[in-house]
């Protein structure tokens, strides 16, 4: 019996501790309280003349005015050079309520936590309040204090005044534990990070405007599995930081709020500039470990947003993970000098918007799923990637590779939502294999011919939606055989903005799509669409070809199903894969 409740008592504890350890996706309602009893409080006036208190828990030695008992303190007044340090036990809970002061330390930090349980940091209405600090500290040997607000205990910003922290040494605002924000003004400025918590940084309001050195907003432990990240639900922010916009070492959530992130001077300073010679461009170069990281919204694990609406102008990708990626809601708009998004695992759209305006790749993956919102993507290699996921997304790769390559599972799955790509590269490009059972594809290929406007080595299996693909006939791909719904790929010259008509016998306009650019080919898949049916297609209001499909995938064949363009001697395109080709759909398309 002895032996057992041992071995529940250790259970238990063994339990509670995971619990206790496990991150929390949530605000205490004290964080959101931003209360006080002033009449309760100590009242403490900050002067270079002298530190004025009065009440209990703080002492006064010059220009340093020390917390050492739980309880609430109301500071105001101007400290030249001085600071303020809150040193109790750590049990004991402090709320310093900034009621219009200016403190700055030249040689270390204005305000400094050395212990306590948590410290609750209120911003007094209507008050304007300032901490900074200067270049060099006088430290001493092993003492890590590096921000002109640095806590060795869990730290709660609130209150509806405002603050300017100004890190003229390092960071601005530093936490070893916890940093929590619920409310209030911040004008964040730092030669290092802006805003960091080790454990973790949780925002569910505010406004803050964030100029950084190194990463505006992070969370950076990387001993604790369960610990490093970061989740915001609310605020708005607007960030330039020379590197990671928001970086969580462990999963970055965002719920909600207002985001304007510039980082590493934007897209405009991409990242992954090189020279690939033949192959061209400007992008794609694997980040090394003495490379900067530039990236947007960073995250070591898992990268998840289901609200917020978002400008993303980086250097590197905007969106990146180096597990897995969610995306079911926010308004994403993303110009990016490496990938719009990417994930070393598998990425997933359900819902929301993403707008890529500029990227090297647009969505890259080690599998995608897409089964909601809406993506438009411009790229100037592939607009969706599968490809193993790590991000390189360049590195010995190069336009045109993927219908030659081994199928290595990285799939990429659409069951629903919008997709539009204008991609110089592959329109999409799996290393696995392509299923589509829902939604509407649209996709602008390449111009070149070294590229296609599907590209995949495993197999391509439409079974529903709409789908349709123009891009050059040389390296075109058809759908693979086993297909459930009418797929047919058709040699026909079109100029960007002629719009292409799918009618019906009858005359029914089944579908309507205006490419961006010239192409040479047209892979389209309809629920419409029926073997044995006859169809026509008009090219700028003309005529350019009529069609009549003998089999479920019809059109110019070629490896898994279609590669146009490259048939063996003597045989033209349309006698591999089922049916048409140049010159004609069963013999009946042809330009008007």
């Amino acid at each position: 019996m002895k032996k057992l409740l041992l071995t529940l008592t250790l259970a238990l504890t063994l339990a509670l501790c995971a619990c206790a350890q496990a991150a929390e996706w949530s605000f205490t309602d004290r964080d959101q309280d931003a209360s006080y009893d002033e009449a309760q409080a100590t009242r403490i006036t900050l002067s270079d003349d002298g530190i004025a208190i009065e009440g209990t828990g703080a002492a006064a030695e010059g220009s340093v005015l020390t917390i050492s008992e739980e309880g609430v303190y109301v500071l105001s007044g101007t400290l030249g050079n001085g600071r303020v340090v809150v040193s109790c036990t750590d049990t004991e809970k402090v709320q310093l309520v900034l009621a219009g002061v200016d403190i700055h330390c030249e040689d270390y930090a204005a305000l400094y936590i050395e212990e306590a349980d948590k410290v609750f940091v209120t911003l007094a209405d209507g008050t304007e309040n300032s901490l900074s600090d200067g270049t060099e500290y006088a430290s001493e040997e092993g003492d890590n204090v590096d921000a002109a607000l640095f806590s060795r205990a869990d730290v709660t910003l609130n209150g509806t005044g405002a603050l300017r922290v100004t890190g003229n040494y390092n960071h601005a605002v530093v936490s070893k534990d916890d940093l929590v924000i619920t409310s209030g003004a911040y004008t964040i400025t730092a030669v290092g990070h802006g805003l960091n918590g080790k454990d973790c940084v949780k925002i569910s309001g505010g406004s803050f405007a964030i100029d950084a050195g190194g990463d505006g907003i992070q969370s950076d432990n990387d001993e604790d599995a369960e610990r490093g990240y970061v989740y915001i639900t609310g605020g708005s922010f607007d960030i330039t930081a020379a590197n990671d916009g928001i970086q969580a070492e462990t999963e970055l959530r965002i719920e909600g709020g207002e985001f304007s992130l510039t980082t590493g001077g934007g897209s405009a300073n991409a990242s992954t500039e090189s020279d690939w010679g033949f192959w061209g461009g400007g992008y794609g170069q694997a980040e090394t470990e003495d490379t900067a990281s530039a990236k947007g919204l960073k995250a070591g694990t898992a990268l998840t947003v289901s609200g917020g609406d978002f400008f993303i102008d980086a250097s590197d990708d905007a969106l990146h993970s180096n597990g897995d990626m969610t995306v079911s809601g926010g308004i994403i708009s993303i110009s990016s000098g490496d990938d719009g998004a990417h994930a070393d695992g598998t990425l997933t759209v359900s819902g929301g918007g993403i707008a890529i305006s500029q990227s090297y790749e647009g969505m890259e993956a080690a599998n995608m799923e897409i089964s909601g919102g809406a993506i438009d993507i411009t790229s100037a290699d592939d607009g969706l990637n599968t490809s193993g996921g790590n991000d390189a997304s360049a590195l010995g790769d190069r336009p045109g590779r993927g219908a030659f390559e081994t199928d290595d599972g990285s799939d990429l799955v659409i069951s629903g939502g919008v997709v539009t790509i204008d991609a110089s590269g592959d329109g999409i490009d799996a290393n696995g294999s392509i299923y589509i059972s829902g939604g509407e594809v649209y996709v602008n290929g390449p111009t070149g011919g070294a590229d296609g406007a599907i590209d995949y080595a495993g197999e391509a299996v439409i079974s529903g939606g709409t789908f349709i693909a123009v891009g050059p006939s040389g390296m075109a791909q058809n759908f693979s055989q086993s297909s459930t719904q009418c797929a047919a790929l058709i040699t026909a010259n079109g100029a960007a903005g002629e719009t292409v008509e799918i009618l019906s016998a009858d005359g029914e306009t089944l579908l309507s799509f205006t490419p961006a650019k010239a192409y040479s080919s047209i892979l389209v898949s309809l629920g419409d669409f029926a073997v044995g049916g006859s169809y026509t297609v008009n090219i700028g209001g003309e005529t350019a070809a009529t069609l009549t499909l003998e089999s479920t995938v019809s059109g110019a064949g070629g490896m898994n199903g279609g590669m146009g363009g490259m048939m063996p001697d003597g045989m033209a395109p349309g006698d591999m894969g089922g049916g048409a080709g140049r010159g004609g759909m069963n013999g009946g398309m042809r330009r008007g």
